[in-house]
């Protein structure tokens, strides 16, 4: 067994559980839900969903070969609540987690310890996988987090619903 490669395949596959949480909050709200914020110092799932698209292009885009801060990303404008419904929003999300994974897909096990800039911050490549691991999995708990706030008692739970870990068990 190659480690590199292994370790390829089970973050490919937490990415995906991480993206599979957001994608099932996401189609439980409602084009309105997509945009609710509590307060000016909130973000709404749009919002999150915007900045973590933004990063994602950004950071997998010629991952080898240039620092993961791509000088036409605006980070500043991903903060701004201005995606106009869900499908755009859908969209968008899409276009960052295709990228993250096209990348994924192209890495040997070779790759593992060569070195990539974020930020001008020198990072093996293994080392780049876990900070956007961290981030995104952070990112993607506070939409989740959102969704259940808005959808209340109506919340389809993702994991094992409260009260039912010994029937779950069974």
């Amino acid at each position: 067994m190659n480690l590199g490669n292994e370790y390829l395949k089970v973050v490919q596959e937490r990415f995906k559980s991480v993206k599979d949480l957001g994608d099932k909050t996401i189609n439980q709200l409602s084009e309105d839900d997509i945009h609710w914020h509590l307060n000016g110092a909130s973000n709404s799932v749009a919002v999150i969903a915007k900045h973590l698209s933004g990063n994602m292009v950004s950071r997998w885009s010629n991952f080898l070969n240039s620092d993961g801060e791509k000088s036409y990303r605006n980070r500043d404008q991903e903060f701004e609540n201005d995606i106009p419904s869900k499908q755009e929003l859908i969209a968008v999300w899409e276009k960052g987690w295709n990228t993250l994974f096209e990348t994924l897909n192209g890495l040997e096990d070779q790759d593992m310890i060569k070195t990539v800039y974020i930020r001008g911050e020198g990072h093996t490549v293994l080392e780049a996988i876990e900070r956007q691991m961290a981030h995104y999995a952070y990112h993607v708990g506070q939409i989740v987090y959102i969704g259940k706030q808005i959808k209340d008692e109506n919340w389809e739970t993702l994991s094992i619903p409260k009260g039912k870990s010994e029937e779950y068990l069974q």
